[in-house]
């Protein structure tokens, strides 16, 4: 199937590594170009230099600078002249649960995962085609508590319900907005997280027990879920909330 990227133009943030990377790498091997960004320079060049220069252009930013939205859309008008959508990534917020966190952290991770993502979607869709998507990565966590991670709980849910609410006022302009929910992905992130176990191992053991296709995704598998979200092909779906997690969510 054609996914009818050729030539289109799209952001992802959080995109030298992981999820981001992988929508990435998918979106080039489909003949779309990409304005990759992250926080960190060296991983920013590295993906720019693996994704080929002539498809990826590299910005180094937070979400959390209120800089960082008009940045990210002036790189992709400078170079391409257009902006067809985005892949909103951020980063895992800190581990803890609700009475373990502190106020900073909380009020840091608003900043970036929160208001970040929000500010930056309001600032992509005026930029994007008329035919243009969003996606912002979420987490298992929009649909049920993850344990020890009370930022994520907090936050996700709150974000899905952006992603509902833009979706109904840009869609007379033929704009998308879904919201992608990664299950255990095997990720720098997942392994950070099990890394932190007294057996890690073993905690991997017990995770993939509950999914049905009894393994971690792989970051591909992702990445290409994502650039059919983004794509033409996915015309007709939008508000959605769609899980990458091997069936490890149960509810209807």
């Amino acid at each position: 199937m054609d996914l009818g990227l050729t030539d289109r133009v799209f952001v992802l943030t959080g995109a030298s590594r992981g999820l981001g990377r992988a929508t990435a790498e998918v979106l080039v091997a489909e003949g779309a170009h990409v304005v990759v960004s992250s926080r960190d320079q060296a991983s920013v060049d590295e993906a720019v230099a693996a994704l080929g220069p002539e498809r990826a252009t590299g910005v180094t930013a937070d979400l959390a600078d209120a800089a960082t939205p008009a940045r990210l859309v002036e790189a992709a008008l400078a170079r391409h002249g257009r902006l067809d959508g985005a892949l909103i990534s951020v980063g895992g917020p800190p581990k803890g649960g609700v009475l373990d966190v502190s106020d900073e952290q909380w009020t840091h991770a608003f900043e970036s995962v929160f208001l970040g993502a929000v500010r930056l979607a309001r600032e992509l869709v005026p930029a994007l085609s008329e035919d243009g998507s969003l996606a912002l990565v979420l987490s298992r966590s929009v649909k049920e508590p993850l344990d020890d991670l009370a930022i994520s709980n907090g936050l996700r849910p709150g974000l899905a319900m952006v992603v509902k609410s833009l979706a109904g006022e840009v869609g007379p302009r033929g704009i998308r907005v879904n919201g992608l929910m990664p299950g255990l992905v095997d990720t720098d992130r997942v392994r950070e997280l099990h890394a932190a176990a007294d057996d890690p191992e073993a905690a991997r053991r017990a995770a993939e027990s509950g999914i049905p296709l009894r393994r971690y995704g792989r970051p591909s598998e992702f990445g290409r879920t994502a650039a059919f979200v983004l794509s033409p092909a996915a015309s007709y779906v939008t508000g959605a909330m769609i899980p990458v997690d091997g069936g490890a969510q149960r509810p209807l």
